[in-house]
Protein backbone atom coordinates (compact mmCIF):
# COMPACT_ATOMS: atom_id res chain seq x y z
CA UNK A 1 0.00 0.00 0.00
CA UNK A 2 1.67 3.52 -1.14
CA UNK A 3 2.13 5.33 1.86
CA UNK A 4 0.08 8.43 0.68
CA UNK A 5 -2.75 5.72 1.44
CA UNK A 6 -0.96 3.77 4.46
CA UNK A 7 -1.52 6.77 6.80
CA UNK A 8 -4.60 7.54 6.56
CA UNK A 9 -5.46 4.02 6.93
CA UNK A 10 -3.32 3.66 10.14
CA UNK A 11 -4.52 6.52 11.69
CA UNK A 12 -8.30 5.53 11.18
CA UNK A 13 -7.73 1.94 12.15
CA UNK A 14 -6.45 3.73 15.78
CA UNK A 15 -9.09 5.63 16.41
CA UNK A 16 -11.63 3.01 15.94
CA UNK A 17 -9.45 0.81 17.83
CA UNK A 18 -10.09 3.03 21.20
CA UNK A 19 -13.04 2.63 23.39
CA UNK A 20 -16.32 4.58 21.97
CA UNK A 21 -16.15 6.98 25.15
CA UNK A 22 -12.94 7.91 24.32
CA UNK A 23 -12.50 7.49 20.58
CA UNK A 24 -11.04 10.77 18.79
CA UNK A 25 -11.16 11.44 14.71
CA UNK A 26 -8.96 11.04 12.52
CA UNK A 27 -8.89 14.61 11.26
CA UNK A 28 -8.01 15.53 15.28
CA UNK A 29 -4.56 14.33 14.91
CA UNK A 30 -3.59 15.29 11.51
CA UNK A 31 -4.50 18.74 12.99
CA UNK A 32 -2.32 18.27 15.98
CA UNK A 33 0.55 17.76 13.68
CA UNK A 34 1.02 21.16 13.20
CA UNK A 35 -0.10 22.22 16.37
CA UNK A 36 -3.55 23.46 15.15
CA UNK A 37 -5.25 24.72 18.52
CA UNK A 38 -8.84 23.64 17.55
CA UNK A 39 -7.79 19.84 17.91
CA UNK A 40 -6.36 21.01 21.45
CA UNK A 41 -9.07 19.81 23.74
CA UNK A 42 -10.32 17.15 21.94
CA UNK A 43 -6.74 15.95 23.06
CA UNK A 44 -7.06 16.84 26.41
CA UNK A 45 -10.63 14.96 27.00
CA UNK A 46 -9.08 11.58 24.36
CA UNK A 47 -6.16 11.39 27.44
CA UNK A 48 -7.97 12.25 30.36
CA UNK A 49 -10.76 9.57 29.42
CA UNK A 50 -8.14 7.07 28.84
CA UNK A 51 -6.21 7.92 31.71
CA UNK A 52 -9.26 7.82 34.15
CA UNK A 53 -9.93 4.12 32.69
CA UNK A 54 -6.41 2.93 33.47
CA UNK A 55 -6.47 4.14 37.05
CA UNK A 56 -10.34 2.99 37.21
CA UNK A 57 -11.84 6.03 38.07
CA UNK A 58 -14.96 7.12 36.90
CA UNK A 59 -15.49 10.60 35.07
CA UNK A 60 -18.28 12.66 32.59
CA UNK A 61 -17.92 14.28 29.95
CA UNK A 62 -19.05 17.58 32.17
CA UNK A 63 -15.89 17.72 33.81
CA UNK A 64 -14.34 21.04 33.93
CA UNK A 65 -11.23 21.30 31.52
CA UNK A 66 -8.94 22.68 34.31
CA UNK A 67 -10.08 19.69 36.24
CA UNK A 68 -9.45 17.60 33.25
CA UNK A 69 -5.86 19.11 32.66
CA UNK A 70 -4.72 18.87 35.80
CA UNK A 71 -5.65 15.15 36.24
CA UNK A 72 -4.02 14.20 33.31
CA UNK A 73 -0.60 16.33 33.77
CA UNK A 74 -0.46 14.38 36.91
CA UNK A 75 -1.60 11.00 35.63
CA UNK A 76 1.52 11.73 32.94
CA UNK A 77 3.90 12.44 35.61
CA UNK A 78 3.01 9.21 37.36
CA UNK A 79 3.70 6.99 34.07
CA UNK A 80 7.17 9.11 33.87
CA UNK A 81 6.63 11.53 31.12
CA UNK A 82 8.70 13.72 31.64
CA UNK A 83 8.94 15.72 28.62
CA UNK A 84 8.53 19.33 30.77
CA UNK A 85 6.67 21.32 27.66
CA UNK A 86 3.62 19.05 28.35
CA UNK A 87 3.10 20.76 32.23
CA UNK A 88 4.07 24.13 30.81
CA UNK A 89 0.30 23.96 28.76
CA UNK A 90 -1.77 26.43 29.89
CA UNK A 91 -4.53 25.44 32.15
CA UNK A 92 -7.41 26.75 29.77
CA UNK A 93 -6.71 24.24 26.52
CA UNK A 94 -5.72 27.01 24.34
CA UNK A 95 -2.18 25.51 22.72
CA UNK A 96 -0.39 22.50 22.54
CA UNK A 97 -1.71 20.09 20.16
CA UNK A 98 1.23 18.50 19.24
CA UNK A 99 2.59 18.20 22.50
CA UNK A 100 -0.55 16.51 23.67
CA UNK A 101 0.19 14.08 20.23
CA UNK A 102 3.18 13.55 21.89
CA UNK A 103 1.99 12.43 24.98
CA UNK A 104 -0.69 10.05 23.30
CA UNK A 105 1.89 8.63 20.80
CA UNK A 106 4.36 7.98 24.43
CA UNK A 107 1.27 6.56 26.50
CA UNK A 108 0.34 4.30 23.24
CA UNK A 109 3.72 2.35 23.55
CA UNK A 110 4.56 3.00 26.90
CA UNK A 111 1.44 0.59 28.44
CA UNK A 112 0.50 -1.23 25.41
CA UNK A 113 -2.41 0.83 25.69
CA UNK A 114 -5.01 -0.79 23.04
CA UNK A 115 -3.93 -4.21 24.17
CA UNK A 116 -4.93 -2.96 28.04
CA UNK A 117 -8.03 -1.64 26.79
CA UNK A 118 -9.20 -4.27 24.99
CA UNK A 119 -8.52 -6.70 27.37
CA UNK A 120 -10.33 -4.46 30.34
CA UNK A 121 -13.44 -3.27 27.88
CA UNK A 122 -14.30 -7.07 26.86
CA UNK A 123 -17.50 -8.60 27.33
CA UNK A 124 -17.30 -10.78 30.52
CA UNK A 125 -18.33 -14.15 31.09
CA UNK A 126 -18.78 -13.69 35.24
CA UNK A 127 -16.55 -16.92 35.52
CA UNK A 128 -13.17 -14.94 35.42
CA UNK A 129 -10.74 -14.90 38.57
CA UNK A 130 -6.79 -13.35 38.13
CA UNK A 131 -4.25 -16.19 38.41
CA UNK A 132 -0.45 -15.07 38.98
CA UNK A 133 2.48 -18.04 39.88
CA UNK A 134 4.96 -16.10 38.55
CA UNK A 135 8.64 -15.51 40.22
CA UNK A 136 9.24 -12.04 41.56
CA UNK A 137 13.06 -11.37 42.74
CA UNK A 138 11.64 -9.88 45.67
CA UNK A 139 15.41 -8.77 46.68
CA UNK A 140 15.53 -6.22 43.64
CA UNK A 141 12.60 -4.89 44.63
CA UNK A 142 13.25 -4.23 48.11
CA UNK A 143 16.90 -2.22 47.28
CA UNK A 144 14.95 -0.62 44.69
CA UNK A 145 12.65 0.81 47.63
CA UNK A 146 15.22 1.63 50.08
CA UNK A 147 17.08 3.32 47.48
CA UNK A 148 14.77 5.47 46.65
CA UNK A 149 13.66 6.78 50.10
CA UNK A 150 16.76 6.87 52.19
CA UNK A 151 16.03 8.33 55.44
CA UNK A 152 12.34 7.63 55.26
CA UNK A 153 12.55 6.03 58.60
CA UNK A 154 13.85 8.82 60.41
CA UNK A 155 10.16 11.16 59.07
CA UNK A 156 7.53 8.31 59.50
CA UNK A 157 6.17 7.50 62.76
CA UNK A 158 6.03 3.59 63.49
CA UNK A 159 2.91 3.39 65.10
CA UNK A 160 0.93 4.74 61.77
CA UNK A 161 2.44 2.23 60.08
CA UNK A 162 1.41 -0.64 62.21
CA UNK A 163 -1.99 1.10 61.75
CA UNK A 164 -1.74 0.72 58.45
CA UNK A 165 -1.08 -2.57 58.12
CA UNK A 166 -3.50 -3.94 60.41
CA UNK A 167 -5.89 -2.00 58.06
CA UNK A 168 -4.56 -3.54 55.09
CA UNK A 169 -4.82 -7.33 56.72
CA UNK A 170 -8.37 -6.57 57.65
CA UNK A 171 -9.09 -5.22 53.97
CA UNK A 172 -7.42 -8.14 52.23
CA UNK A 173 -9.77 -10.47 55.03
CA UNK A 174 -12.78 -9.03 53.77
CA UNK A 175 -11.54 -8.96 50.11
CA UNK A 176 -10.71 -12.73 50.92
CA UNK A 177 -14.59 -13.44 52.21
CA UNK A 178 -16.20 -11.52 49.57
CA UNK A 179 -14.53 -13.80 46.65
CA UNK A 180 -15.51 -16.94 48.91
CA UNK A 181 -18.94 -15.97 48.77
CA UNK A 182 -18.96 -15.29 44.75
CA UNK A 183 -17.07 -18.27 44.40
CA UNK A 184 -19.82 -20.36 46.01
CA UNK A 185 -22.72 -18.08 43.89
CA UNK A 186 -20.56 -19.42 41.12
CA UNK A 187 -20.43 -23.05 42.01
CA UNK A 188 -24.24 -23.14 42.57
CA UNK A 189 -24.94 -21.86 38.95
CA UNK A 190 -22.03 -24.11 37.58
CA UNK A 191 -23.66 -27.30 39.65
CA UNK A 192 -27.32 -26.36 38.91
CA UNK A 193 -26.47 -25.55 35.18
CA UNK A 194 -24.83 -28.62 34.11
CA UNK A 195 -25.11 -30.94 31.09
CA UNK A 196 -27.23 -28.02 29.66
CA UNK A 197 -24.94 -25.93 27.56
CA UNK A 198 -24.25 -27.09 23.71
CA UNK A 199 -20.40 -27.23 24.32
CA UNK A 200 -19.59 -30.42 25.85
CA UNK A 201 -16.42 -29.02 26.76
CA UNK A 202 -17.86 -26.53 29.13
CA UNK A 203 -21.06 -28.20 29.50
CA UNK A 204 -22.54 -25.58 31.82
CA UNK A 205 -24.00 -21.96 31.68
CA UNK A 206 -21.34 -18.93 32.72
CA UNK A 207 -22.69 -16.21 34.57
CA UNK A 208 -24.09 -14.10 31.74
CA UNK A 209 -25.63 -16.90 30.03
CA UNK A 210 -27.56 -17.48 33.34
CA UNK A 211 -28.60 -13.57 33.23
CA UNK A 212 -29.88 -13.80 29.92
CA UNK A 213 -32.01 -16.71 30.66
CA UNK A 214 -33.61 -15.25 33.32
CA UNK A 215 -33.46 -11.35 32.24
CA UNK A 216 -33.96 -12.19 27.81
CA UNK A 217 -34.94 -8.80 27.58
CA UNK A 218 -31.19 -7.92 27.96
CA UNK A 219 -30.34 -9.84 24.99
CA UNK A 220 -30.22 -7.29 22.20
CA UNK A 221 -27.84 -5.12 24.74
CA UNK A 222 -25.47 -8.10 24.97
CA UNK A 223 -25.42 -8.18 21.02
CA UNK A 224 -24.58 -4.89 20.82
CA UNK A 225 -21.69 -5.15 23.25
CA UNK A 226 -20.61 -7.90 21.22
CA UNK A 227 -20.60 -6.39 17.68
CA UNK A 228 -18.91 -3.44 19.43
CA UNK A 229 -15.74 -5.52 20.63
CA UNK A 230 -15.69 -7.47 17.40
CA UNK A 231 -15.62 -3.93 15.11
CA UNK A 232 -12.63 -3.01 17.67
CA UNK A 233 -10.75 -6.09 17.57
CA UNK A 234 -11.01 -5.94 13.74
CA UNK A 235 -9.87 -2.12 13.82
CA UNK A 236 -6.92 -3.40 15.93
CA UNK A 237 -5.92 -6.13 13.80
CA UNK A 238 -5.40 -3.79 10.66
CA UNK A 239 -3.70 -1.20 13.43
CA UNK A 240 -1.16 -4.02 14.04
CA UNK A 241 -0.34 -4.37 10.47
CA UNK A 242 0.01 -0.61 9.79
CA UNK A 243 1.47 0.72 12.88
CA UNK A 244 5.28 1.06 11.72
CA UNK A 245 3.71 3.27 9.18
CA UNK A 246 2.03 5.60 12.29
CA UNK A 247 5.88 5.65 14.43
CA UNK A 248 7.52 6.29 10.71
CA UNK A 249 4.68 9.70 10.57
CA UNK A 250 5.63 9.94 14.48
CA UNK A 251 9.40 10.41 13.44
CA UNK A 252 8.58 13.29 10.89
CA UNK A 253 6.60 15.52 13.39
CA UNK A 254 9.83 14.93 15.89
CA UNK A 255 12.16 16.01 13.28
CA UNK A 256 9.53 19.11 12.24
CA UNK A 257 9.72 19.96 16.31
CA UNK A 258 13.49 19.61 16.47
CA UNK A 259 13.85 22.24 13.19
CA UNK A 260 11.25 24.58 14.71
CA UNK A 261 12.87 24.94 17.97
CA UNK A 262 16.55 25.02 16.40
CA UNK A 263 15.19 28.17 13.85
CA UNK A 264 13.53 29.54 16.95
CA UNK A 265 16.91 30.08 18.84
CA UNK A 266 18.59 30.85 15.96
CA UNK A 267 16.43 33.87 15.86
CA UNK A 268 15.57 34.83 19.01
CA UNK A 269 19.79 35.41 19.52
CA UNK A 270 20.18 38.49 17.72
CA UNK A 271 16.89 40.18 18.63
CA UNK A 272 18.05 39.98 21.95
CA UNK A 273 21.17 41.76 21.34
CA UNK A 274 19.63 44.39 18.85
CA UNK A 275 17.25 45.05 21.73
CA UNK A 276 19.41 46.10 24.33
CA UNK A 277 22.01 48.14 21.77
CA UNK A 278 18.50 50.14 20.88
CA UNK A 279 17.57 50.33 24.32
CA UNK A 280 21.68 51.79 25.42
CA UNK A 281 20.95 54.72 22.40
CA UNK A 282 17.75 55.06 23.48
CA UNK A 283 17.28 55.30 26.63
CA UNK A 284 19.68 57.29 29.21
CA UNK A 285 19.66 54.55 32.26
CA UNK A 286 19.86 51.53 29.60
CA UNK A 287 23.99 51.65 30.39
CA UNK A 288 23.98 51.25 33.74
CA UNK A 289 21.75 48.44 33.58
CA UNK A 290 23.68 47.01 31.32
CA UNK A 291 26.63 47.08 33.88
CA UNK A 292 24.83 45.84 36.52
CA UNK A 293 23.34 43.23 34.80
CA UNK A 294 27.60 42.04 34.07
CA UNK A 295 28.18 42.68 37.89
CA UNK A 296 25.81 40.12 38.92
CA UNK A 297 26.50 37.77 36.13
CA UNK A 298 29.76 37.83 37.87
CA UNK A 299 28.38 37.67 41.10
CA UNK A 300 26.83 34.68 40.00
CA UNK A 301 29.47 32.69 38.45
CA UNK A 302 31.73 33.21 41.58
CA UNK A 303 28.85 31.95 43.79
CA UNK A 304 28.54 28.99 41.11
CA UNK A 305 32.67 28.27 41.98
CA UNK A 306 32.04 28.25 45.37
CA UNK A 307 29.16 26.04 45.12
CA UNK A 308 30.94 23.48 42.99
CA UNK A 309 34.51 23.78 46.20
CA UNK A 310 31.42 22.78 49.04
CA UNK A 311 30.14 19.91 46.88
CA UNK A 312 33.29 18.48 46.19
CA UNK A 313 34.06 18.65 50.09
CA UNK A 314 31.18 17.33 51.16
CA UNK A 315 32.03 14.62 48.63
CA UNK A 316 35.12 13.95 49.85
CA UNK A 317 34.07 13.59 53.70
CA UNK A 318 31.08 11.57 52.52
CA UNK A 319 33.50 8.85 50.67
CA UNK A 320 35.70 8.91 53.87
CA UNK A 321 32.18 7.88 56.02
CA UNK A 322 31.24 5.36 53.49
CA UNK A 323 35.06 3.62 53.84
CA UNK A 324 35.64 3.44 57.53
CA UNK A 325 31.83 1.89 57.49
CA UNK A 326 33.51 -0.42 54.97
CA UNK A 327 36.57 -1.40 57.15
CA UNK A 328 33.92 -1.68 59.66
CA UNK A 329 32.00 -4.36 58.78
CA UNK A 330 35.19 -6.22 56.96
CA UNK A 331 36.23 -6.76 60.55
CA UNK A 332 32.86 -8.87 61.50
CA UNK A 333 33.13 -12.09 62.72
CA UNK A 334 33.83 -14.18 59.41
CA UNK A 335 31.52 -17.30 60.68
CA UNK A 336 28.32 -14.82 60.72
CA UNK A 337 28.90 -14.14 57.34
CA UNK A 338 29.72 -17.82 56.09
CA UNK A 339 26.68 -18.54 57.86
CA UNK A 340 24.30 -16.07 56.28
CA UNK A 341 25.58 -16.89 52.97
CA UNK A 342 24.86 -20.94 54.06
CA UNK A 343 21.68 -20.03 54.76
CA UNK A 344 21.10 -17.55 51.15
CA UNK A 345 22.48 -20.78 49.12
CA UNK A 346 20.13 -23.13 51.11
CA UNK A 347 17.23 -21.26 50.36
CA UNK A 348 17.74 -21.15 46.62
CA UNK A 349 18.74 -24.35 46.45
CA UNK A 350 15.00 -25.40 47.92
CA UNK A 351 13.53 -22.86 45.16
CA UNK A 352 16.15 -24.45 42.20
CA UNK A 353 13.11 -27.40 41.85
CA UNK A 354 10.36 -24.58 40.94
CA UNK A 355 12.71 -22.58 39.06
CA UNK A 356 14.65 -24.97 37.01
CA UNK A 357 11.35 -26.87 35.65
CA UNK A 358 11.60 -26.55 31.97
CA UNK A 359 8.15 -27.71 31.37
CA UNK A 360 6.15 -25.99 33.85
CA UNK A 361 4.14 -22.47 32.56
CA UNK A 362 3.81 -19.67 34.97
CA UNK A 363 0.75 -18.67 34.47
CA UNK A 364 -0.55 -14.88 34.76
CA UNK A 365 -3.85 -13.32 34.09
CA UNK A 366 -6.91 -14.07 33.93
CA UNK A 367 -8.45 -17.38 33.22
CA UNK A 368 -12.00 -18.73 32.67
CA UNK A 369 -13.63 -21.11 35.96
CA UNK A 370 -15.25 -24.39 34.55
CA UNK A 371 -16.81 -26.82 36.86
CA UNK A 372 -15.19 -30.58 36.39
CA UNK A 373 -16.92 -33.45 38.30
CA UNK A 374 -14.73 -36.43 38.58
CA UNK A 375 -16.62 -38.31 35.86
CA UNK A 376 -15.84 -35.43 33.56
CA UNK A 377 -12.51 -34.39 34.52
CA UNK A 378 -10.59 -36.70 32.25
CA UNK A 379 -12.68 -36.58 29.31
CA UNK A 380 -12.64 -32.84 28.56
CA UNK A 381 -10.76 -29.70 28.47
CA UNK A 382 -10.66 -26.33 29.85
CA UNK A 383 -12.24 -23.26 27.66
CA UNK A 384 -14.84 -22.41 25.79
CA UNK A 385 -14.51 -24.04 21.81
CA UNK A 386 -16.39 -26.79 20.33
CA UNK A 387 -13.72 -27.72 18.36
CA UNK A 388 -12.23 -31.19 18.29
CA UNK A 389 -8.60 -29.75 19.26
CA UNK A 390 -7.55 -30.57 22.80
CA UNK A 391 -8.17 -27.09 24.96
CA UNK A 392 -5.07 -25.94 27.31
CA UNK A 393 -6.60 -26.66 30.70
CA UNK A 394 -5.20 -26.44 34.52
CA UNK A 395 -6.69 -27.73 37.46
CA UNK A 396 -7.39 -25.55 40.86
CA UNK A 397 -5.80 -28.34 42.27
CA UNK A 398 -2.54 -27.91 40.41
CA UNK A 399 -2.72 -23.72 40.83
CA UNK A 400 -3.02 -24.32 44.66
CA UNK A 401 -0.42 -26.46 45.21
CA UNK A 402 2.02 -24.27 43.20
CA UNK A 403 0.84 -21.04 45.42
CA UNK A 404 1.33 -22.90 48.58
CA UNK A 405 4.85 -23.96 47.50
CA UNK A 406 5.75 -19.89 47.02
CA UNK A 407 4.32 -19.45 50.13
CA UNK A 408 6.50 -21.99 51.73
CA UNK A 409 8.77 -20.00 49.93
CA UNK A 410 7.84 -16.64 51.15
CA UNK A 411 8.27 -17.82 54.73
CA UNK A 412 11.37 -18.92 54.43
CA UNK A 413 12.36 -15.81 53.32
CA UNK A 414 10.12 -14.15 55.84
CA UNK A 415 11.85 -16.02 58.35
CA UNK A 416 14.97 -15.13 57.52
CA UNK A 417 14.84 -11.48 56.92
CA UNK A 418 13.46 -11.41 60.61
CA UNK A 419 16.32 -13.43 62.04
CA UNK A 420 18.47 -10.37 60.34
CA UNK A 421 16.35 -7.90 61.83
CA UNK A 422 16.37 -9.33 64.80
CA UNK A 423 20.53 -9.55 64.85
CA UNK A 424 21.02 -5.98 64.13
CA UNK A 425 19.10 -5.19 66.91
CA UNK A 426 20.56 -7.05 69.36
CA UNK A 427 23.98 -5.51 67.99
CA UNK A 428 22.24 -2.40 68.90
CA UNK A 429 20.84 -3.44 72.20
CA UNK A 430 24.44 -4.22 73.22
CA UNK A 431 25.92 -0.99 72.58
CA UNK A 432 23.26 0.76 74.82
CA UNK A 433 23.96 0.98 78.56
CA UNK A 434 21.66 0.48 80.96
CA UNK A 435 18.62 -0.69 78.66
CA UNK A 436 17.25 -4.05 79.10
CA UNK A 437 14.75 -5.34 75.61
CA UNK A 438 12.54 -7.96 76.33
CA UNK A 439 11.45 -10.03 73.21
CA UNK A 440 7.57 -9.46 72.29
Amino acid sequence: MPRCRALPAAVGALCRALPPRARLAPDVLRRARFDRPQATLDFWRLLYALLKQIHGGEWTESDAIDTQIRFVKSALWYHGYGRPELYQLPSDGSAGSRELLLAFSWLLHRVNLLEWLLARNRVKTGDETSVCTCEDDLSHSQKDTTEMAPGLEDRVDVRYLQWLNGKLRFQWRSLHAQHQEQCKLLHKIHLFTSGSHTDQALGHFSVTETDLIRHPENYNQLLQHLELETMQLEAFLEWKQLEAVYWQWMETVLDNMAEEGSLRTVRDAPVETSRLQEGATCCPWAESMTVQIDRLSGEMTALHSQLQELVARRRSAWCQKVKTREEELQKEDFSTKLGKIEESVELKLLDLTNHGAPNKNKMHGSCRLVFRSKRSASKTGFGGSASKEPVPAVSATEVIRELRMREASLQRELKQLQDECKQRLDGIAERLDGVICISP
